[in-house]
């Protein structure tokens, strides 16, 4: 652990994709490039490609606890973050987690869809995710159809946005940060909402064919 103390620490708790576009190995590449040394508690094992997700079994949320208390004995991480939790169970579990022993609070990456249209998480895990990890949040990031779900709207357009960002912020989150690159506009805008500024945050869009894990 002597490296490991020298440097910043952050957690994801998050799905496994073997091909490495996206959850918790896309994270740790992420902690890897900003110079953090990445823990890992796996919700799901998936079979996948960069074109579509052919399975998804959620882990025993039993072991799912047992892999968060286990790396906490070590270190408590700076910064902890979700992603795929796979069904209410495991959400359950990571709330737990995070009030027993005092972790960081999240950002909270509502994973609920994969793009290719596969379910990543169970209508009971939304509820679990809305009712009990959303108000721990130090931040959710959903795209947009992750929000309309979780804020009971139809997004249109940034009026849309808007209130969703406030609905889900009325949940209990710190901050709501609602991904744009599901809108068919040419820039490419996402919203943050702290409980009293809106702020877009807006860019070019990078042409292409489209990728595997852009979330």
């Amino acid at each position: 652990m002597t490296t490991k103390r020298k440097i910043p620490v952050a957690m994801t708790i998050a799905g496994s994709d073997p091909g490495g576009g996206a959850g918790l190995q896309a994270d740790l590449k992420t902690f890897a490039a900003c110079k953090v040394y990445g823990f890992s508690a796996v919700t799901a094992i998936t079979a996948q490609n960069s074109a579509r997700v052919s399975r998804v079994v959620a882990i025993a949320p039993e072991l799912l606890r047992e892999q968060i208390v286990t790396l906490v004995e070590e270190r408590i991480p700076d910064a902890l973050k979700t992603g795929a939790l796979g069904n209410a169970a495991n959400a359950r579990v990571v709330a737990e987690a995070i009030r027993d022993l005092k972790l960081p609070a999240p950002v909270i990456d509502p994973v609920m869809v994969s793009t290719s249209g596969a379910r990543l998480l169970d209508v009971a895990g939304e509820r679990a995710l809305r009712d009990q990890l959303i108000p721990l949040a130090r931040v959710v990031t959903p795209n947009i159809p992750e929000a309309e779900l979780l804020a009971g709207v139809t997004i249109d357009g940034p009026e849309g946005m808007k209130a969703a960002a406030r609905a889900i912020h009325k949940g209990g989150a710190r901050a709501v940060i609602i991904k744009g690159g599901h809108s068919q506009d040419k820039r490419a805008v996402d919203l943050l909402f702290d409980g009293r500024d809106l702020i877009e945050l807006s860019s070019l869009r990078l042409s292409g064919d489209g990728a595997h894990g852009t979330g």
